[in-house]
């Protein structure tokens, strides 16, 4: 693999903003495609927030790594908003990461992210390092119950992860938006705030769901929580075991009740946010859709429980769900129709290309 020509160039001339804005459709192509609507200071503190929020991942994920030192990167990384010494000690620390080498180019690089970070209100400054500080704290204590690699145990403990890592998230978004539209004043940024912490936990749930055998072979994460597994006659260490693939599948069913739960939820978060912030309106509707589609496709497979497996919605369909949510978006019945119609069966326009 090799780094975008952009990205190349951005690092040639130490420009933070040009780096910052080229690393993340590498990083991330959905959340890229939503993050260019939003305007402003709201769309260079979401790029912003994305990349911080990765950086910590990507120091969580690492494998092989031992755990004190990811607790000192971590330390590092907060102290690093306003300590120059914490900052270079963390550069320094990331150099030698395992990973993917664009999650990687853009850790090494965290100096420029915060240069770009810098140049953002101090309010909204606030609202950010708030919530990426609640994340990191909370993945640094994962990553030290856990020294041998992350083994989720409960459905509680599950739900306290994934609220570290993408509820955090939720909180982080809505609290911008209440920051950056007028549209979203006092009462509607409480009822937002409701059912925030699901949307964005309806995604990660989705996300861990699909990925089982990635993170398990890759990352030495197991988050399906043991309690499941041992209820249907299997453990995490056996998660990928060809003889147990119906019991393993069995042990996710509860999760993905959970995902639709969530989802659930998180279309109302979409339908309450007011037309008039259409900006935010796109940018959370095309996660939201693909997450609809990866569950439906998910509750009839069992890719993601055999070794190199995933499951993944086709690209026809991630156009079309792009073009669809687009025009859609402004109107509630019709964002309810398309997710209706997603839940069904694979939904693929008449894309050239």
């Amino acid at each position: 693999m090799t780094l975008p020509n952009d990205v190349v160039d951005a690092l040639a001339r130490q420009d933070a903003a040009r780096f910052c804005t080229a690393i993340l459709p590498a990083v991330s192509r959905t959340f890229a495609l939503g993050i260019k609507v939003l305007p402003g200071d709201l769309g260079q503190a979401v790029l912003d927030a994305y990349l911080l929020c990765r950086i910590a991942d990507t120091v969580e994920d690492a494998p092989g790594i031992d755990p004190d030192i990811k607790a000192a990167l971590f330390d590092d990384f907060l102290a690093a908003f306003d300590d120059r010494e914490a900052l270079d000690r963390f550069n320094a620390g990331v150099q030698q990461l395992p990973g993917e080498l664009a999650h990687l180019t853009l850790t090494q690089n965290t100096p420029l992210v915060l240069a770009h970070f810098a140049a953002l209100p101090e309010g909204t400054r606030g609202v950010v390092r708030k919530w990426v500080t609640e994340m990191a704290v909370g993945m640094r204590k994962f990553v030290l119950l856990y020294p041998n690699g992350i083994r989720i145990q409960t459905i509680a403990e599950y739900q306290e992860y994934c609220y570290y890592v993408a509820g955090t998230v939720g909180y982080m978004l809505t609290d911008l938006w209440h920051e950056h539209s007028p549209s979203i004043g006092p009462k509607r940024y409480a009822i937002l705030r409701e059912r925030c912490r699901a949307f964005a936990e309806a995604l990660q749930t989705v996300n861990i769901l699909k990925d089982v055998a990635v993170d398990a072979e890759q990352e030495n994460s197991v988050y399906v929580p043991e309690e499941l597994l041992q209820a249907h006659g299997s453990t995490q260490s056996r998660i990928l075991a060809p003889e147990l693939i119906a019991s393993n599948r069995e042990a996710l069913s509860q999760l993905i009740k959970l995902a639709w739960h969530d989802l659930e939820e998180a279309l109302i978060y979409l339908l309450d946010i007011p037309r008039r912030a259409v900006s935010i309106r796109l940018f959370c509707i095309l996660p939201l859709l693909l997450a609809y589609a990866t569950l439906r496709d998910l509750v009839q497979s069992t890719a993601m429980l055999k070794p190199g497996g995933a499951v993944k919605i086709s690209r026809r369909e991630v156009k079309s769900l792009l073009m669809a949510g687009s025009m859609l978006v402004m109107s509630n019945s019709g964002v309810r129709w398309l997710v209706a119609r997603v839940r069904r069966r694979s939904f693929e326009l008449g894309i050239a290309g």
